[in-house]
């Protein structure tokens, strides 16, 4: 492209009164993002019920040990330090982003030789060169750089997101994990009574073989799904451990007691509080702003690209000749790049330009309808999970009326310890698949605000 310097004397004053006019006139377009959402949730909670923090939501469980595994994962998880440290990166990079726009000197010394090679010159320069940044260069510049920083912080915030709801999940996991164990150690202890009884009812003549073989088979059943129960305690105390930056778990974390099931609650967010909370929508809008940075600056070179130029030339002929002199020789004036050959390559980048826009809008749109779908999937599966978890707390309620009417005929000497050993284990695998389905219940909470985006924010850092 043709480029023309002009050694004209220019007002410093005039050139920035004017080069503000074209950055204004030229300024990227920010278009209006898409927030399109219901006014109400499909599944709501009980007004009645208190509300949740949303930025500290896992306190509705009244638990400090739990309250505080997760202030240690805060301060010293490794994603969040990961993710941190590449925020304050992109800061770093965006307070520069002006640079360009900014005066530039350089300096520089040589020899060279004339055209006859007669004599030999020293040479030495200070060169300056200030781009103008105008029609939109410097504000597109700016955009960009912040968009970076806001992309950066809905990833940050993101990492903190999915770190507290783990933390939970998986302490919650531990507490289940250890109600069943002690559920399936009474059930064992059961199984080896039934055993013995049916032993004896064997040698007594009473009963037959295969009643002592049906013990053996429910004390192996019992044995498997201690081994399952056993795993799952393990996995959720080395992810536990990784969470918080430990080498290794905590062994006092397998004495956790969290609460059985999800507290009763309200849901104070409404739709719409999706579009500032969830670290996807922020991270879409980020894409929104880049976009909009990338086709200003597109826009901003199909328009010549101004800049003032200044140069101090000295120079010395150093050879053995009589004519040597020095001289200075200075130079300012603007350099003006002109699009000419490549506009229309210049102009096709703007037209990409604008359907990357598009497409960064349509990417907006649909982290914001996956938000409202998944928290809608996780209200109605926790409303779903409360429903399970009453359907079988009447069963163990029904079980346990006949687990009391089978002492009451016990005591009477109308039945036999052996014909209420059925009725035991029954009881206590509605207690199990109770605990199951409310150990869910409690992980659906957690799925809830985990949609929400519910997490803290990270502390304001200062500026680079």
């Amino acid at each position: 492209m043709p480029r023309f310097l002009a050694f004209l004397p220019l007002r410093r004053g005039a050139v920035a009164l004017s080069g503000a006019l074209l950055a204004g006139c030229m300024a990227p377009t920010i278009p209006d993002l898409p927030d399109r959402t219901p006014a109400a949730w499909t599944e709501p909670r009980p007004a009645a019920a208190p509300p949740v923090a949303l930025r500290a939501w896992w306190k509705a469980l009244r638990d400090p040990a739990l309250d505080a595994l997760v202030d240690q994962a805060l301060a010293h998880n490794l994603d969040i330090a990961q993710a941190a440290g590449r925020l304050r990166r992109e800061r770093i990079i965006a307070a520069r982003s002006q640079a360009r726009f900014q005066p530039s000197f350089s300096a520089g010394a040589r020899t060279v030789q004339n055209v006859s090679a007669t004599d030999t010159y020293f040479q030495a320069s200070i060169d300056m060169v200030w781009e103008l940044g105008l029609f939109g260069a410097a504000e597109s510049a700016r955009l960009a750089g912040a968009a970076e920083v806001r992309a950066a912080q809905a990833r940050e915030q993101g990492v903190r997101v999915a770190v507290v709801a783990d933390v939970v999940r998986n302490y919650l996991d531990l507490g289940n994990a250890r109600r069943q164990a002690a559920l399936l150690a009474r059930m064992q202890a059961l199984d080896e009574r039934a055993l013995v009884l049916a032993q004896e009812r064997v040698r007594a003549h009473l009963g037959t073989p295969d009643e002592g073989a049906q013990a053996v088979l429910r004390a192996a059943q019992t044995r498997a799904e201690q081994a399952l129960v056993g795993e799952a305690a393990d996995r959720a105390a080395r992810a536990l451990s990784v969470l918080l930056g430990r080498d290794a778990p905590d062994p006092v974390w397998r004495q956790a007691a969290p609460p059985a099931m999800a507290p009763s609650f309200s849901l104070a967010q409404v739709p719409a509080d999706l579009l500032r909370t969830r670290p996807d929508i922020q991270a879409a809008e980020a894409g929104v702003l880049r976009a909009a940075a990338a086709l200003g600056m597109a826009r901003s070179a199909l328009y010549p690209r101004l800049a003032l130029g200044g140069s101090l030339l000295y120079a010395y002929n150093i050879t053995q000749n009589v004519r040597t002199t020095s001289d200075k020789a200075p130079a300012v004036g603007p350099v003006i790049d002109i699009p000419l050959w490549d506009w229309g390559l210049r102009r096709a980048q703007a037209r990409a330009g604008e359907q990357d826009l598009d497409t960064a809008l349509t990417g907006y749109r649909k982290a914001v309808l996956d938000g409202v779908a998944e928290t809608e999937d996780a209200l109605a599966a926790l409303a779903r999970q409360g429903e399970r978890a009453a359907a079988l707390e009447e069963v163990r309620r029904t079980l346990d009326g006949r687990l009391q009417a089978h002492r009451t005929l016990a005591g009477l000497g109308l039945a036999s310890e052996f014909d209420g050993l059925a009725g035991r284990r029954a009881d206590l695998q509605a207690q199990a698949d109770l605990a199951t389905a409310q150990a869910a219940q409690a992980l659906a909470f957690v799925a809830l605000y985990k949609a929400l985006g519910g997490a803290p924010l990270p502390a304001p850092e200062a500026a680079p």
